[in-house]
């Protein structure tokens, strides 16, 4: 049996999403999964019922703190030599950078990367970016396989050398259909009456944490600019960024139209009940809340930016505006409300786009067939003792 260690920073939608669902995928009578995550992921609950071994770590932190960032390597490298994994398999780029740098000190075998995008994008300040993308370049030269959520992703990791396109593979997010409800009169009235609105309102909302990376106050003002009084927005996800965007929805007199419901388990439900996804992002990787909503049949505005194009095409699926452009964001959601006909439309080309791309058991057979043909390369590759391992 192969024992693969998964290490995600946060257990939540998004990366631990996508480790989630390709655990859940592999053949359970082949691979056996351990899960090394932060604690509070409201996944990680999910990932136990699943079977899974679950390893909450004490020191593991989305932002940078070098103390507690030495305390969680140390951890991590404890962890791994106790669990003894064939492979390590680690997600985005903090648990990216301390799990490839564990494994190596726990002499693990072999290493696998997933990009689901990078920390790195044009809003940052240039030597920030440049750090960044070094950092990631020297992580590279010790990663045996990389994966990238959207061929956008992938060929970015390429271009700025920090995968060598031999080891690169691209996959997409997988998605559980059968949770999502796919728009109908039914399914939009409960919809509306988990969300708390009219049902004749027109309805915009977005899936995602509030975190720098998804501008929620550009969101805030593209609606702002919309100036429909009787359209609500609804903000699906919590994060650090909530009471600050309560405070301001507030001083904008915004506060009863511009709804932060936070973080929910229902989300396949709520979905049917929108008019229109928005989605504001700086940056982003292949994102599963714009497959979802397609999935359920609701025509997407969103920012081209990285993967994002792959899924929004103009034209045939969505709507693309810059990141950073609130006034062209709030134009193409006033757009949309404005014609229905053209909302049906895009909402049809999406369903199509998306249908079986998702699909788990394609993530699945693609994670085995990595994981197996890296252990064939590996297999008389004499393992690192720990001593030989932390000093290479």
């Amino acid at each position: 049996m192969i024992h693969v260690a998964q290490i995600v920073t946060r257990f939540i939608a998004g990366a631990g999403g996508v480790a989630l669902r390709g655990a859940q995928a592999l053949d359970p009578d082949r691979y056996r999964v351990s899960i090394l995550a932060a604690d509070g992921g409201p996944l990680l609950a999910e990932a136990e019922r699943s079977g899974f071994e679950v390893v909450r770590l004490r020191h593991l932190r989305p932002e940078v703190n070098p103390r507690e960032d030495l305390r969680c390597l140390h951890e991590l490298t404890d962890e791994l030599g106790r669990l003894r994994p064939d492979v390590v398999h680690t997600h985005s780029a903090k648990a990216g950078a301390l799990g490839r740098m564990a494994a190596r000190r726990a002499g693990v075998r072999a290493t696998v990367h997933t990009f689901h995008g990078f920390p790195f994008h044009d809003f940052q300040m240039p030597i920030m970016r440049r750090t960044y993308i070094e950092i990631e370049r020297r992580l590279g030269r010790h990663t045996d396989r990389f994966l990238a959520v959207g061929a956008d992703v992938a060929a970015d990791a390429v271009r700025l050398r920090i995968a060598s396109p031999e080891r690169l593979r691209v996959i997409a997010p997988a998605i559980d259909t059968s949770s999502i409800f796919a728009a109908n009169p039914s399914s939009r009235a409960e919809a509306r009456r988990r969300l708390g609105v009219r049902p004749d309102a027109p309805v915009v909302g977005t899936v995602g944490r509030l975190a720098g990376q998804k501008a929620p106050e550009h969101m805030l003002e593209a609606f702002q600019r919309l100036g429909r009084t009787d359209a609500r927005f609804v903000w699906i996800g919590g994060g650090p960024l909530e009471r600050r965007m309560r405070e301001l929805a507030g001083r904008r007199g915004l506060q009863t139209r511009f709804l932060f419901l936070g973080e929910r388990r229902d989300v396949g439900y709520l979905l049917p009940g929108l008019d229109v996804f928005a989605m504001s992002s700086l940056y982003e990787g292949l994102p599963c809340s714009i497959a979802e909503a397609m999935t359920a049949g609701v025509p997407v505005v969103a920012t081209a930016v990285n993967a994002v194009p792959e899924l929004v095409v103009p034209g045939r699926t969505g709507i693309l505006v810059p990141a950073g452009a609130p006034a062209l964001l709030a134009r193409a959601i006033g757009h949309l409300l404005d014609h229905p006909e053209e909302r049906t439309r895009l909402a049809a080309g999406a369903r199509t786009q998306v249908q079986d791309r998702f699909d788990p058991a394609q993530l699945g057979s693609d994670l085995a067939e990595t994981y197996s043909q890296l252990l064939e390369e590996r297999r008389d590759a004499p393992a690192l003792r720990l001593s030989e391992a932390t000093t290479a």
